[in-house]
């Protein structure tokens, strides 16, 4: 038994440290989805942390596609951008046991988000300011059996998730609008737009408390969100061409759809040594089934990007990649750390800024009592250097429309951090 214990105290933090690292991720990555919570030793746990992330991507020589906004851009917009901006993602869940047969949890996090800013820029047509929130709301348990040395679980959960956001961009160039900009038009243009789905989760766990070792391999489901909002482009002149007659100096109803990808990941964990730890962790997330988002009139009734939309949002992902290694030391009773390394492949693919990314993650933990855990971590990464295609891609299969080509531009390697605390209370 006091092997047993001598682990456990180093066993409490990965999760902590972890929590760090699904909010640098790719795609709209932000908290992801953490179980770790349900194998908390304790019977009864509540557990809360935030983590604040500070990205600097900036990119530089942007060239504007003329085409796509009824003419080029001023000259005098800059051709470089502050792209990313801080972020917050926050975490709270709560763990009961189930007698000797296995365990619940629920938890609120916020899986899925973006903070784009760049502005006023030459790449304007495409985006001045994007943001997407998400919440999440889960239930998690277990069922526990003996099997060997250790216990063997089967795991199962569902989970409510929202989502919403909006985005701005220059429908229509100044240049073309002549003197009526900016007085009477500033022929930017708005999406906004909101959805909600349900989503699942199922695994297995093996344990072996002696030593401290622990493997799972959870699969998270795709989450369907049908997606409702509106195009606002009353900063546009109903004139011109033929959308712009129909759809500028208004407000239009639109709807669209997204599912938001499903993931596998695979978790280790053992001890090494007294009071030492070794953990890693591979994830795969399907970001490459999200493309391009049309968004169509309410009462269109098949919505095409490229063919039937009023708008599209243009992401062209592929599928996401997490593995982290890391290791943790017990110092005494009320003193713990860790420290890991962290590889993330990009998921933009023709367009955009998310490239590799690598990390370095540091977690402490302070224990005053044995029932109480304070927790800071911190990672600091390197964003590699990549362009984005004036080309873009093409629109869906059945279109021959391009999207995602207003603009193009590339950026050097630039630098994220980011820091989470949290507190942990045991029953």
């Amino acid at each position: 038994m006091a092997k047993t214990a001598i682990f456990r105290g180093a066993v409490c933090f990965v999760a902590s440290i972890a929590a760090v690292t699904p909010s640098l991720a790719g795609g709209l990555e932000r908290g992801g989805y953490n179980i770790d919570l349900l194998f908390d030793p304790s019977d009864y746990v509540l557990d809360s942390s935030a983590t604040f992330v500070a990205p600097q991507r900036k990119v530089e020589n942007a060239r504007d596609n003329p085409l796509k906004s009824g003419g080029p851009l001023p000259a005098s917009w800059s051709t470089t951008a502050d792209d990313s901006e801080n972020y917050w993602s926050t975490r709270v869940g709560a763990k009961a046991a189930i007698g000797d047969f296995g365990d619940c949890m629920f938890d609120y996090s916020q899986p899925w988000g973006a903070d784009l800013n760049p502005g006023i820029w030459q790449g304007s047509s495409y985006n001045i300011e994007t943001k997407v929130k998400s919440h999440n709301y889960a239930t998690t348990c277990r069922v526990k059996f003996d099997l060997g040395k250790g216990d063997f679980s089967i795991i199962g959960g569902g989970f409510y998730q929202e989502i919403s956001g909006y985005k701005y961009r220059q429908v229509v160039s100044p240049t073309a609008l002549g003197p009526a900009y900016p007085s009477l038009y500033s022929g930017v243009g708005k999406l906004d737009m909101e959805g909600d789905g349900w989503g699942w989760r199922a695994g297995i766990a093996y344990e072996i408390p002696e030593i401290a070792f622990r493997t799972s391999l959870v699969y998270n489901s795709a989450v369907d969100h049908d997606l409702n909002g509106t195009v606002d482009l009353r900063s546009l002149p109903a004139a011109g061409s033929p959308a712009l007659i129909a759809y500028g100096g208004k407000v239009t109803p639109v709807y669209g759809s997204v599912s938001m990808p499903d993931s596998l990941e695979l978790k280790v964990q053992s001890g090494i040594a007294p009071d030492w730890l070794a953990f890693g962790s591979v994830k795969w997330t399907d970001w490459s089934q999200i493309q391009v988002v049309p968004f169509c009139q309410v009462g269109v009734p098949s919505c095409i990007a490229g063919v039937t939309s009023l708008t599209t949002l243009d992401l062209y992902y592929r599928d996401g990649w997490t593995v982290t290694g890391g290791i943790g030391h017990k110092f005494n009773d009320q003193w713990s750390g860790a420290v890991s390394l962290t590889w993330d492949r990009g998921t933009s693919t023709v367009i955009g800024t998310q490239t590799d990314t690598w990390m370095i993650g540091t977690q402490v933990v302070y224990s005053p009592t044995p029932n109480l855990e304070f927790k800071i971590a911190g990672a600091l990464g390197l964003l590699t250097s990549g362009e984005s295609s004036i080309a873009g891609g093409r629109c869906s299969p059945g279109s021959a429309a391009t999207c995602g080509d207003e603009v193009g531009y590339s950026f050097g390697s630039d630098l994220v951090a980011a820091i989470s605390t949290g507190v942990k209370v045991k029953f």
